[in-house]
């Protein structure tokens, strides 16, 4: 059966048409979430298998000349990777929460909650054609309909298909690159920066435009060394295997050390891959400012004006005209939320470390992705043509990893936080009134009789049944909360600059350091987030079904869109909770800044 990209809504819209997947092979492009996704689903719904294969409308023909004459996905060109259950949790299946040295305890493969359920193969559209040109049943609605030269249909059938997977159950070392430049004077507080060098097949793109980028900042940072200069802090360049099969290398490590790197570590500052085009910025917004002044003193290869500014310029294109008055009054770079799918992922959700993800793109395009056509001809002639945008990733890594080793104060700014905050909160109210809204005029209609069905009257269809009414969930503490926070963030803000560089003794800077570092792990809860307590940060988190892409206010949104609404009133009050914190941590920072002449 053809379910089109695989996802919960398009199982949803086989339902509405009658159509069942149980005991059934179903066929998936990829795209509209993450890889991982489509057999999770496709298990739940009672599949027997998932074959997931890249179609041409989405990286093939459809967009372009395909490799070696044009960029693009040809026919027979496959996208590997990891279906393992991400979103539950990273790393080794075997080892969830612990380090997997040769001495952890390992959970039989059975339990292990990760490892997926049901068999499922990548295929290139050239073996895809024939099974679904193969395919009966009603006709795939217009937006499941791929670029192939076939009429898509749904199935079940009269297509038939043997599925046979075979595993290799080894276990083998991951081995990740550690080095390490010790601090002159708090060598106890750490800087990692971070990226993977494990890659399926080639991976010139992914991860080696990323890696060679901090290779270069390393080689930089070594120099200064060698000629006797040392940071204040301690400064560690990681090179993470096994991030392929489920970010192994940099998760087991952050759980194998994860108490020291609770204690000692800053800031985790990541890349992966990287191209020619927009700087891509993400990470915690306590760093935004941060970010957005090292960005401005770094030029653009192509335009010759800074990152930051190139940047604006692109959002000011693209935005819709109501939001460009709010990014001409922004006073700079916004940083995007982050979800998962690359290294930051154990620092950020899991230990509540302050975390930035970096890279640049737009202008590079391509269906190499995952697959043996990653390499460094394609990469050199559709990516990164001369390495420019390497260089710029690099100065730009480079100036945060060293302003973030030698601050006097940590650079923190807690206003871009607040901020953030109240927008998620206000996200999440507007969801909870839209699906209001939503489920009163769908029950009106169907009272009336004039609910529309099918746009195709020869489709077999299934009525919704009418659905309970949506309760008034009670958002008062997480205003309350919201407020609280902005009110410390802006305390800290002027605190700062009232202490116009009064000095500050190294036992007093060392107590504030702690105090600034303590504000990213009060958004954590020990508890975690509901259905999967690995993911502890209650603010970012990937979506349980969209593998890579963040939910923000997980708990309270989640539950919002499960129509648990018992849940959603809890989560309310644990973010608010874990809000009021981080609001007291703040004010204890701006407590131990100095104010006296």
């Amino acid at each position: 059966m053809y379910v089109n990209y695989g996802v919960p809504a398009d199982y949803e819209e086989l339902e509405r048409r009658g159509i069942d997947v149980r005991g059934k092979i179903v066929i998936a492009r990829y795209g509209g979430s993450w890889r991982g996704i489509k057999p999770k689903v496709a298990a739940e719904r009672g599949a027997a298998g998932c074959l997931i294969y890249s179609d041409p409308r989405d990286d093939g023909y459809f967009q372009g000349d395909v490799y070696p004459k044009g960029a693009f996905r040809g026919e027979w060109g496959a996208q590997r990777g990891s279906v393992a259950d991400m979103p539950l949790h990273p790393g080794d299946p075997l080892t969830p929460g612990v380090g997997a040295t040769s001495e952890a305890r390992r959970l039989d493969r059975g339990a292990a909650a990760t490892l997926t359920k049901i068999p499922v193969l990548p295929l290139p559209w050239g073996d895809a054609l024939p099974l679904l040109r193969a395919l009966g049943g009603p006709i795939a609605p217009e937006a499941w309909r791929g670029a192939l030269p076939i009429t898509y249909h749904l199935g079940p059938g009269p297509a038939r298909v043997r599925l046979k997977v075979e595993f290799n159950w080894r276990l083998v070392p991951a081995r990740d690159v550690i080095a390490r430049l010790p601090g002159a004077e708090q060598p106890e507080q750490w800087v990692l920066r971070g990226n993977h060098h494990d890659a399926w097949v080639n991976g010139a793109e992914d991860p080696v435009s990323g890696l060679v980028a901090l290779m270069a900042e390393a080689r930089a940072v070594g120099r200064l060394a060698r000629e006797g200069w040392r940071p204040r802090r301690t400064i560690i360049y990681a090179a993470w295997d096994a991030e392929e099969p489920g970010l192994l290398g940099s998760t087991e490590w952050a759980e194998a050390h994860a108490e020291e790197l609770r204690t000692r570590l800053v800031a985790y500052v990541n890349t992966d891959s990287n191209g020619r085009g927009f700087l891509s910025a993400g990470g915690s917004p306590s760093l935004e400012r941060f970010v957005d002044e090292a960005a401005r003193e770094v030029r653009d290869p192509q335009r010759g004006v800074s990152i930051a500014e190139r940047q604006r310029a692109r959002e000011l294109l693209d935005a819709a005209p109501t939001a460009r008055r709010e990014i001409r009054e922004r006073p700079g770079l916004r940083l995007d939320a982050l979800g998962s799918g690359s290294d930051y992922t154990p620092f950020l959700q899991h230990l509540g470390v302050a975390s930035l993800n970096l890279g640049f793109g737009g202008e590079d395009r391509g269906g190499s992705y995952h697959s043996i056509y990653d390499s460094f001809d394609h990469y050199s002639r559709f990516g990164d043509l001369d390495s420019a945008y390497g260089v710029t990733l690099a100065r730009l890594g480079g100036r945060l990893v060293l302003r973030l080793a030698n601050a006097e104060i940590l650079p923190f700014d807690f206003t871009p936080l607040a901020d953030a905050v109240a927008r998620y909160a206000e996200e999440v109210e507007a969801l909870d009134r839209r699906l209001r809204e939503e489920t009163e005029e769908q029950n009106r209609l169907l009272r009336e009789g004039t609910l529309v069905t099918a746009a195709d009257p020869k489709d077999p269809f299934v009525p919704p049944a009418p659905r309970p009414a949506v309760p008034y969930i009670n958002f008062a503490p997480l205003q309350n909360a919201v407020e609280r926070l902005r009110a410390s963030a802006s305390g800290y803000a002027e605190a700062l600059s009232a202490r116009r560089g009064k000095p500050i003794d190294l036992a007093h800077r060392q107590e504030l350091d702690r105090a600034l570092r303590a504000v990213e792990p009060a958004l954590t809860d020990a508890r975690g987030l509901p259905d999967r307590p690995w993911f502890r940060h209650l603010v970012y988190a990937p979506g349980f079904y969209t593998g890579y892409a963040v939910k923000t206010l997980p708990g309270v949104r989640e539950a919002l869109e499960g129509r648990n609404w018992a849940r959603a009133e809890e989560q309310v009050a644990a973010v608010a909770a874990r809000l009021e914190a981080a609001a007291a941590v703040i004010d204890r920072a701006a407590e131990r800044l100095p104010t006296a002449p």
